[in-house]
């Protein structure tokens, strides 16, 4: 049992090569692209509405509900690069209950270009709500020579998002694969259906995370204290 898609290459001509992940993480957003289009291409504003748009304004109100509690901020702003992560990880660790199918985010490189656009996104948060100054002024607090500390924490977490979010998919696979070899029938049902669980988990806490990392780098510094007023001389 191949508990990552790195391994299984479909295709190769000389450097260009198509392997399992990213077969399956493209056809993982042509099915986002579908469903979106299908559950969006008959809204209505009115009182009777179809299950589908039900459904997708139930999972928009949870996904607003948990920005705004993370953010402590108007939610909308970060919506479509936050859900759209969560969405992603979640569809691509859902999926996993079909036979043959490997998630992508079992593949280091997958996480690791997950994380990268968290990186990417939050200096863009960041700078937009702060302005740059104010932005990069924070890697100086509380002292100048906080500034490689800062620089490196900033890419330590990144690491730490993407090795995360590979080993416990990974970690997940390997345990069903040994069970298969061990007891071939009843306990591989059951760690599939703990392995949706520990899925949507993972979506959730990879999502959260992003959203906690934009969210400190979005919330302005409070201003410092006015100094207090000198007594007149008399």
């Amino acid at each position: 049992m191949n508990t990552t898609p790195d391994v299984l290459v479909l295709w190769q001509w000389g450097p260009i090569t198509l392997n399992a992940t990213l077969l399956w993480t493209w056809l993982v957003m042509a099915l986002l692209v579908t469903v979106a289009w299908w559950l969006g291409r008959n809204l209505s504003s009115g009182v009777q509405i179809s299950r589908g748009q039900a459904f997708l304004e139930s999972l928009l109100v949870l996904l607003l509900r948990q920005i705004e509690d993370v953010s402590q901020q108007k939610p909308r702003p970060f919506l479509p690069f936050v859900g759209t992560l969560f969405l992603f990880v979640a569809t691509s660790n859902l999926l996993s209950i079909i036979p043959g199918y490997i998630p992508p985010t079992a593949s280091l490189s997958t996480t690791t270009a997950l994380a990268l656009c968290v990186f990417v996104a939050v200096p863009m948060y960041g700078i937009q709500r702060q302005g740059v100054a104010q932005y990069f002024r924070q890697y100086l607090r509380p002292s100048v020579f906080m500034l490689p500390f800062n620089i490196i924490g900033e890419f330590s977490r990144t690491l730490a998002l993407a090795v995360r979010l590979f080993g416990n998919v990974m970690s997940g696979r390997m345990i069903i694969g040994s069970l298969l070899v061990v007891v071939p029938f009843f306990f591989p049902i059951i760690m599939d259906l703990f392995g949706l669980l520990t899925g949507m988990i993972q979506a959730y806490i990879f999502a959260v995370l992003a959203m906690v990392y934009i969210a400190s780098a979005t919330q302005a510094q409070p201003p410092s204290p006015p100094s207090p007023p000198t007594s007149p001389t008399t």
